[in-house]
């Protein structure tokens, strides 16, 4: 039985979205309504299980990431990748905000071969509406590593925390209505 209030989750995806420092991303997407669950991680670098240390400072190739875990019949693949776009600078090369270096590039990291022709639509609608190429990396995602417990929900452990993510953006994000709510 589902507890009053509460929709049944029957299908759940996952997407990867890079967008430099992950603690305001990872913030921004657990506020949209269908995402069930996020988590910050590193993604596709070459070192096992880095830690912050190693990811900043030993060029492991990774990009800070967050797990984006969502119910498509919500929340559209298209739809997260609009959001994503808002909370990015999108043309900016291994840099969002105050942070620089490879590992905070922007990117959309996917699992599901079905994905991939989604996104790089989603990405080539971008770059027609911003007339010029855009700075994602789109890539399978080679591996996913859990950042420290520390990083995980960090601006809720510290609201007062650092990040590139405009403070009105976070208003937004709770009372969007995604395009399913649209279509009803």
């Amino acid at each position: 039985m589902i507890p009053n209030g509460l929709r049944e989750v029957t299908m759940r995806k996952i997407i990867h979205l890079a967008g430099g420092c992950f603690w305001g991303v990872e913030k921004f997407f657990s506020l949209l309504p269908g995402v069930i669950a996020t988590e910050t991680g590193y993604a596709n670098g070459t070192t096992e299980n880095p830690t912050y240390r190693q990811v900043c400072r030993e060029n492991t190739g990774h990009a800070e990431t967050v797990a984006v875990e969502y119910d498509p019949g919500i929340i559209s693949l298209p739809f997260l990748l609009d959001c994503y776009y808002q909370a990015i600078d999108p043309l900016s090369v291994n840099r969002q905000g105050d942070d620089i270096g490879a590992q905070y590039r922007t990117g959309v990291y996917f699992s599901d071969l079905g994905d991939e022709p989604v996104i790089r639509a989603s990405i080539r609608n971008l770059e027609r509406s911003l007339g010029q190429p855009v700075a994602i990396e789109v890539a399978p995602l080679a591996r996913f590593d859990p950042a420290e417990e520390y990083h995980q929900k960090y601006l809720d452990k510290n609201p007062g925390g650092y990040c590139h993510i405009r403070p009105e953006l976070f208003e937004w994000a709770k009372t969007v209505k995604n395009d399913k709510e649209k279509d009803k």
